[in-house]
């Protein structure tokens, strides 16, 4: 990122500090965690606050998950609160909506969300619907949770991104987090919250650490979800003088082979790249 501050010129420099992403109510303490680790601290804090959330899934107990994201929860918790499910996607995620409909507050884990398809009758008509149709007198608290977009090493066939599916589906809340600090804050605002909520998590971040700052760290630390954050307070920015540059991936389905995955996904130097296109630099 510093490569790319430098290419920045003239009003530009106004915005540079974007790329350093802060709560804004105070400097970041010197805690560093991974966006995985942020997951599994959001998940433990809640399920010691309430006796009424359990995570249920593929390999999220004895295992630790197939990300790890679950690390140490079974140890903790026990069989009763981290569950190992068979390979049937639709058969846990339903079991998993009938709790919340009792009232258990479930995080169900999909080991990619393409195995969430398996399970799209009770993600939708289950979940999603009951309570936005029952105008709130029927709550469904439930996380579907897990890996969503591109992925290393699994090519097309589990690398689609399926955030617009989901945020056309009426009833369903879906967040999307990148950071340590809004991956806690999310999930455990999923947690708390009685819709059902999609979280679609992004495996290529899972082991990027961000500083997370003292608001964090705490247990009641909460980012609502639907409301914007503010970033970085400062004057607006309001110089444009070139069109918007969207840097995506290559219009091809993801290959497998490492060299070709990582020219098909978006690079740091394809960003640099447009930015100075964009300033005729």
């Amino acid at each position: 990122m510093a490569t790319l501050a430098g290419v920045l010129r003239g009003p530009w420099r106004q915005v540079s500090g974007l790329v350093k992403r802060r709560f804004h109510r105070s400097a970041p303490a010197a805690l560093q965690l991974t966006v995985r680790e942020a997951i599994n601290q959001g998940m433990d804090e809640e399920l010691e606050r309430d006796e009424k959330v359990f995570l249920l899934g593929e390999e999220v107990a004895q295992y630790d998950g197939a990300y790890k994201v679950s690390r140490g929860l079974w140890k903790k918790y026990g069989d009763k609160r981290i569950i190992d499910t068979p390979i049937s996607e639709m058969g846990f995620a339903g079991i998993a909506v009938g709790a919340a409909m009792a009232g258990l507050r479930p995080i169900c884990e999909f080991m990619t969300f393409n195995f969430s398809m398996q399970a799209i009758d009770q993600v939708i008509n289950s979940a999603a619907k009951t309570y936005y149709m029952s105008a709130g007198l029927q709550p469904v608290p439930i996380v579907f949770r897990g890996p969503n977009g591109a992925s290393a090493g699994v090519a097309a066939q589990h690398s689609q991104c399926f955030a617009a599916w989901y945020g056309h589906c009426p009833g369903l809340k879906v967040v999307s987090p990148w950071n340590s600090e809004d991956a806690k804050g999310l999930i455990k605002s999923a947690i708390r919250d009685d819709n059902p909520v999609v979280m679609l998590e992004n495996e290529l971040m899972y082991g990027v650490a961000f500083e997370l700052p003292t608001e964090a760290q705490s247990k009641d630390f909460l980012i609502p979800i639907g409301k914007a954050k503010i970033e970085r307070q400062g004057p607006a920015f309001n110089f444009l003088d070139a069109p918007a540059v969207r840097v995506t991936g290559a219009d091809v389905p993801m290959p497998y082979a490492k060299i070709l995955e990582d020219n098909s996904i978006p690079q740091v130097k394809d960003i640099i790249f447009a930015v100075k296109k964009t300033l005729n630099v």
